[in-house]
């Protein structure tokens, strides 16, 4: 069945719709035409008044069963139209009792696929017109337990419709809290996923800026004693060998994780444990570094302990590149009970200021994002002697 609205839109019945309305309007009008004046006689059934099926019957029966066609897109209109026709049969006498089938159909499609409101007044619909072809019925008056039994079915049917919407409503809710948590571990996700990104974005900077720069110094230095003393140079290239070997080392870490059906090389992150191998690896590529840990060493939280590995690592490397021939460089790790202060100076006249005058490189960027990700109070500028300095200071909690 096919209806056409407004704008020439496309108001096709579904097969599901229209296949109930034809078996309702079979049955009826069977149960309709067997129901008859002698059959009901024949039964002790009170016949007075009553009518034989005839084709004005069997008009307003169909009448009374198209809407259930529509019964799911205009419940409360086809609710109507169907009752018209059913009471207009109890009027004229027909008053079978079996042509309430539509009506009961399309009073279900009102419960159970509009709001509490109409369903409401759809039952009041129903009930009022009920009241109303039994008045004016041409038939035998029905008992009284006859029109308790048909109020019940009206509420047992209404009842019914408004149970299977509110299971409806409840599965659609279930349903959408699913998409939406769905939704929320997708965002979840993609921002652990970021932030992963950046993290790895921070960590190959350091571990490739410091080895290359310390590389760099170590070749060069090496080209230059290459003629005159070549032991030396043996031993920077064999420097060089060793600080290659640790940056794949470092970076296999970091990124192994990312290939697909590997198993990364798990190892400790270094720490503030590990500097003093760092400050030596300083000096042996040509930068003289000192250390200075000052107070009794406390547990670190591991993320704390490598941002502060980290700072050191870029500090120094930014020494070595920037600082200028002859400078030297301080590290001061000062431990407190709630509260961690790593500072890194140098004394450079380099062309760039030490660290470079604006602080803006990309190193001097993920120290701000790491000292900001634990809460840290970051520092960065000139010295007032000359030299650059960097200070970052972690608030440790409960000692931790």
């Amino acid at each position: 069945m096919r209806v056409w609205g407004r704008a020439g839109r496309d108001r096709r019945v579904p097969v599901r719709d229209a296949l109930p309305a034809v078996l309702v309007a079979g049955a009826s009008v069977v149960l309709f035409s067997v129901h008859g004046r002698g059959q009901l006689g024949g039964q002790g059934v009170p016949v007075e008044g009553l009518r034989e099926p005839d084709a004005l019957g069997v008009a307003l029966l169909l009448l009374a069963c198209v809407p259930v066609a529509v019964r799911r897109r205009w419940p409360l209109t086809g609710l109507c139209a169907a009752l018209l026709p059913e009471t207009a049969l109890e009027g004229l006498g027909y008053g079978t009792g079996l042509t309430g089938v539509a009506g009961l159909v399309m009073l279900y499609s009102v419960a159970a696929y509009r709001g509490l409101a109409v369903a409401l007044g759809g039952l009041a619909v129903s009930v009022v017109l009920y009241t109303a072809s039994m008045a004016a019925g041409a038939g035998p008056p029905a008992a009284w337990s006859g029109h308790l039994v048909m109020i019940v079915a009206l509420l047992a049917v209404w009842g019914v419709g408004r149970s299977l919407r509110l299971r409806r409503a409840y599965m659609a809710e279930l349903k959408d809290r699913a998409a939406r948590l769905e939704r929320a571990r997708a965002a979840d996700r993609r921002a652990a996923r970021a932030e992963e990104r950046s993290r790895i974005a921070r960590e190959l900077h350091d571990v490739v800026a410091h080895h290359v720069s310390v590389m760099t110094v170590q070749a060069s230095a090496a080209r230059r004693v290459l003629a005159s003393d070549p032991e030396l140079a043996g031993e920077a290239l064999s420097a060089i060998e060793e600080t290659g070997r640790m940056a794949l080392t470092e970076m296999r870490n970091i990124v192994g994780v990312l290939r697909a059906g590997a198993r990364a090389e798990l190892g400790p992150q270094p720490g503030t444990r590990d500097l003093p191998a760092l400050v030596e690896q300083m000096r042996e590529a040509g930068l003289a570094t000192g250390l200075t840990v000052q107070g009794p060493p406390g547990p670190i939280p591991a993320g704390v302990d490598l941002a502060a590995y980290r700072l050191v690592q870029e500090g120094l490397t930014n020494a070595l590149r920037h600082a200028g021939a002859g400078a030297t460089a301080r590290v001061t790790v000062r431990h407190e009970p709630h509260e961690l202060d790593v500072r890194v100076e140098d004394d450079g006249r380099g062309p760039d200021g030490g660290w470079g005058a604006d602080g803006t490189g990309h190193g001097l960027v993920g120290i701000r994002e790491r000292v900001a990700l634990y809460g840290g109070i970051l520092s960065i500028g000139p010295r007032p002697g000359g030299g650059f300095e960097v200070r970052a200071r972690f608030p440790l909690k409960d000692g931790q």
